[in-house]
């Protein structure tokens, strides 16, 4: 208590110092571009504001990036070099592996899932009577942090071992009972995957919600001549879905895609809080963090985070070539 106490003040001058030296920087950029003249006096100006951006993101984000890469050639404890060792693990490894196995799996189904059930979901809801109604439901588990869909969903997969008056407190094993079958201890069962299965449902569930928001807002931006038009033609469901609805929202599917499949990457919360990892559920954002502090393999743990980043790179340089195409 004491030592929160006489630290509070520290902080608070150190927070006041930071504020300070912001306005310090912005004054003197301000003084700077004020006294800027010539024929080109907007382009130094831009480039005065772009500076602090620039400086920024060198010392949160370039520095921070290259230090980790460096650090992914060296040992454990970050004392002697290996080379490429700990990547040689990532790709050998059997644990390490089906790591990278369940990303693989993550990624694949995630993304479409999420996107196929936020359209369809927006279609059917688009203009009827309990439309907001509708859309609130499926976007409500967009309101609640990961970790707290993650214990609901936690209880639902709940086993307890089948007695006579033992009830069931999960609500899938309940079912399952009713129907004459045994409960099943669902997540730490590495059968099949079984249990990743039921983790991506987690997270399709809560990312549907968004899927659906951003494509809803894409098809209410479809010029009603185009709808009434193909109506009148006597154009099917069928074909008024993949023949206008689709291509008219295409490049917000793209959008969506690739957003989820980015998310979807990085995912750390469900996995953490209903398997910690466990029972061949890890995937690489959960491996690198039980790699830097759970085993203190500093190493292993920096190799993982720039494999995380190579996957990353592809998806973000897709969807900004895709975006400018159709721009």
């Amino acid at each position: 208590m004491f030592e929160t106490a006489s630290t509070t003040p520290e902080k608070l001058l150190q927070m006041l110092s930071a504020l300070l030296l912001f306005a310090a920087v912005m004054g003197v950029i301000l003084f700077i571009a004020s006294r800027v003249r010539g024929k080109r006096s907007d382009n130094w100006v831009g480039y005065l504001y772009l500076l602090p951006v620039v400086v920024l993101l060198a010392v949160g984000l370039v520095y921070p990036g290259l230090r980790t890469v460096y650090e992914s050639f060296f040992d454990a404890h970050g004392e002697e070099f290996i080379g490429v060792d700990n990547y040689k693990t990532i790709l050998t490894d059997n644990d390490q592996l089906v790591v990278l196995g369940n990303t693989i799996i993550w990624v694949v189904l995630v993304p479409p899932l999420a996107t196929a059930i936020g359209l369809v979901y927006a279609i059917l809801v688009d203009k009827s009577r309990f439309e907001s109604f509708a859309k609130a439901l499926i976007f409500l588990p967009m309101a609640i942090s990961m970790v707290a869909a993650s214990v609901i969903w936690k209880f639902v997969y709940e086993y307890r071992v089948n007695q006579p008056n033992v009830n069931q407190i999960g609500l899938l094993n309940q079912i399952i009972v009713w129907l004459g079958g045994e409960p099943v201890q669902l997540l730490i069962t590495d059968t099949g995957r079984l249990n990743t299965l039921l983790l991506i449902v987690v997270f399709i569930w809560i990312q549907a919600g968004f899927a659906m928001t951003i494509l809803s807002a894409a098809i209410k931006a479809i010029p009603d001549e185009i709808v009434e038009a193909a109506r009148l033609d006597g154009v099917s469901p069928w074909s008024m879905f993949f023949k206008i609805t689709l291509p008219s929202v295409r490049t917000t599917v793209v959008v969506v895609l690739t957003t989820l499949a980015i998310g979807t990457l990085k995912v750390f919360d469900v996995v953490r809080t209903m398997t910690g990892g466990n029972f061949k559920t890890s995937v690489i954002a959960n491996e690198f963090y039980s790699q830097l502090i759970r085993a203190d393999n500093q190493g292993l743990a920096a190799a993982l985070a720039v494999v995380l980043f190579i996957l990353v790179l592809p998806i973000v340089f897709y969807n900004i070539r895709h975006v400018r195409r159709e721009a």
